[in-house]
């Protein structure tokens, strides 16, 4: 199903369990760490340049965030994770929320957004897990592989995927800055989007 991404608008935020949208739109989960350049990678599969808030510094969303896109689907942008001046309250708020989100949430496709320059943080792994867990379909975005050697990109995305554990999961090479990687991500979106459900 193709969607119109130019046809985007901010839903709301949620804070608690009990704001989270449950009505039968499929939903795409972002997520990432906190400096992994998520919003960057949302505004480049939009093709816009800021319409998901990148923080002027990184742990700045705190909430799970909705957009809906083409009235068909939400793009569910959740909180950066593995900064490491928040607070403790606020990490365990992060995390009670979290675990909530995986264990209630039925969406359509994951996008897990990773750095592709690096080996995989403990957080990210324990973000994998939770992914894993639900059984639901899932891309690995790696992200700033415009930032890494030709020549080393393959051994850093065969290193990603034996940390995440993820098994056949495609990992994906993306750059929100070039652009890299959009068609495909996108290509993927619209076939989750097609393939509906979510609550």
């Amino acid at each position: 199903m193709a969607l119109n991404l130019q046809k985007a608008e901010f839903v709301k935020s949620a804070a608690s369990p009990d704001a989270l949208i449950r009505d039968a739109l499929p939903k795409i989960v972002f997520s990432g760490k906190s400096n992994v350049g998520k919003s960057s990678v949302i505004n480049c599969v939009l093709g816009r340049s800021n319409f998901a808030r990148v923080g002027a510094r990184p742990g700045k969303t705190v909430h799970v965030n909705y957009f809906k896109i083409d009235g068909k689907a939400y793009f569910v942008d959740l909180p950066g994770y593995g900064y490491a001046s928040v607070s403790r309250e606020e990490k365990a708020r992060w995390s009670r929320l979290m675990e909530y989100f995986f264990e209630n949430a039925e969406f359509s496709l994951g996008v897990m957004i990773v750095d592709g320059r690096h080996k995989p943080t403990a957080d990210d792994l324990t973000m994998a897990a939770w992914f894993r867990d639900t059984l639901s379909p899932v891309v690995v975005a790696a992200n700033k592989t415009d930032k890494v050697k030709k020549s080393e990109l393959q051994a850093n995305l065969e290193t990603i995927r034996e940390s995440l554990a993820l098994g056949e999961t495609e990992i994906l090479p993306f750059s929100a800055e070039t652009g890299e990687g959009r068609r495909r991500l996108v290509t993927l979106l619209e076939q989750a989007v097609k393939g509906g459900g979510g609550a």
